[in-house]
């Protein structure tokens, strides 16, 4: 028997899965790694956290196994996107890496936008936000700008793993689109942009495919982690791209939406020449000269870990979410923005912060909790609706990470999407995109779509409930008022955080 690994070094921890041929996986582990916050907006991780966590979820997921290492013909990444990793010359890293949840970038997205005005959408076709990569590079340079005469390479995140792993430097063109360096239409660094902020054209690593091979392992790391040095290390992708890939979204027409720590809305598109003026995201995709679209929330699961630790930090989630569906569709008459970080889409903005509107003395815990998936949902539906106003046809949505293990909550993504939502047999999300780039390019399958029909089973579908999507039209009206209502309010808040 043969079998890939699928790696998903994501904000909070690493994930490894192993996946045979049919696309069962074998075995699965996870390790966790901390987050330093030392300013408010301040998002950072020590990279070397990273590898010594994902060598550790390697070794113990192939003990865990008991499949021969031998067994193993190759393995690939999904990567958290954006963070800023910068390399010296003998690719030590230089200072902690900066995350895409970090906000202290505002100036220089506003620098960006001024220097570059109509090319930015033109080149890039993404809108300057605090989370992409060329922001926080701007930042180094101008905050720590010995640091950046230092930096041989900029990397993201798994690809700092990935070189650590093999020795070679590479990075695949879906986490590229997410720098704001890349021309996204013609698949290479933009001269241009590198060029009106005076960076050096070398700071920029190779650009692959996500299905390319990228060495094999280190003896010392293969020996480590109890794999073999001859086994296959591929580039990886985006863990929305990955994602995606995990998800069936291979041709035009699928859409997903993800539910994890950010909250994502993807669609599969062939149109390089599609112009959304950077309303939501425009991505390279994993998948060979396609590309997604993409809207994003920051806090989507996020919202809910921080309302049960700080309100409830006694009880499980599983309690928390338990009594949820006894509550109809409005939480009583109770709305929560999930704005808690900033947002995305559609509202890019540091300074906005979340809200419940409507508390009254009859609402108890279990309202609280269901407004919350109601907000989470309510906000990625906008997202939604900018991708039909493009013309998409969107009536079915698979639905994966945390919003599809909790069956009350795939019911209110079909009545708030007025969509079918099909949940996955097995659903391993950005994991199972690594392995299916793994077996792609370990050559087990002719293209990914035969990859996904072998992997990829549905379980069960949620279709819209008429009485509930009536009324969640109506409460989403009032919803998407709240952010015109609150966003002066936000902005003079903002001077009091961190006091």
């Amino acid at each position: 028997m043969s079998y890939v690994i699928g790696i998903d070094l994501g904000t909070s921890a690493v994930k490894t899965v192993l996946v045979d041929r049919k696309g069962k996986v074998v075995a699965e582990h996870s390790e966790s790694y901390p987050l330093s916050q030392p300013k408010p907006g301040y998002s950072e991780q020590r990279p070397e956290d990273w590898v010594d966590k994902t060598v550790l979820s390697l070794r113990l997921l192939m003990e865990e196994s008991r499949i021969s290492a031998s067994e193993v013909e190759g393995l690939s990444f999904s990567g958290q996107m954006h963070g800023l990793v910068l390399v010296d010359g003998e690719g030590a890293v230089l200072r902690p890496a900066i995350l895409w949840n970090d906000t202290r970038t505002t100036a220089q997205c506003h620098r960006i936008v001024d220097t570059l005005q109509e090319k930015l959408l033109r080149i890039a076709r993404n809108r300057a936000l605090e989370g992409f990569t060329l922001p926080k590079i701007l930042w180094v340079q101008e905050n720590e700008p010995k640091v950046l005469e230092q930096a041989a390479l900029f990397l993201l995140p798994k690809d700092y793993v990935r070189y650590r792993l093999t020795g070679q430097y590479a990075m695949d063109y879906s986490d590229a689109a997410g720098t704001l360096l890349l021309d996204v239409a013609g698949k290479a660094w933009s001269k241009d942009i590198l060029d009106a902020f005076k960076l050096p054209h070398t700071i920029c690593p190779p650009l692959v495919e996500s299905f390319d091979e990228c060495g094999t392992l280190r003896p010392e790391i293969a020996q480590q982690s109890g794999l073999l040095p001859a086994t296959k290390v591929f580039a990886g992708g985006a863990d929305n791209a990955c994602g995606a890939i995990g998800a069936g979204i291979l041709e035009e027409g699928q859409t997903m939406c993800s539910i994890g720590t950010s909250g994502v809305v993807l669609s599969y598109e062939e149109r390089k020449e599609v112009d959304f003026e950077g309303k939501v995201h425009f991505f390279n995709h994993s998948e060979q000269d396609a590309y997604y679209i993409m809207g994003v929330i920051l806090a989507a699961g996020y919202s809910l870990t921080w309302f049960k630790d700080t309100f409830a930090p006694e009880i499980s989630f599983d309690e928390l979410l338990s009594g949820i569906g006894e509550i109809p569709a409005g939480s009583g008459g109770l709305l929560f923005t999930p704005y808690i970080v900033g947002e995305r889409t559609p509202h890019p903005d540091a300074d906005i912060r979340g809200s419940f509107i409507g508390m009254d003395a009859g609402h108890k815990l279990t309202h609280f909790a269901r407004s919350v998936l109601e907000g989470i949902t309510f906000s990625l539906r906008e997202s939604i609706d900018i991708l039909r106003a493009s013309g998409k046809t969107i009536d079915r949505v698979v639905s994966i990470g945390g919003g599809a293990k909790n069956e009350t909550w795939l019911q209110m993504q079909a009545d708030v999407f007025n969509a079918d939502i099909v949940k996955l047999e097995s659903e391993q999300g950005p994991a199972m995109g690594a392995a299916m780039l793994a077996a792609y390019g370990c050559g087990w399958f002719p293209t990914l779509q035969d990859c996904a029909k072998e992997f990829l089973r549905e379980s069960r579908t949620y279709s819209p409930n008429p009485t509930s999507a009536v009324q969640y039209e109506k409460l989403f009206g009032l919803y998407q008022r709240i952010y015109g209502a609150t966003r002066e309010l936000g902005q003079g808040l903002s001077k009091f955080r961190g006091a």
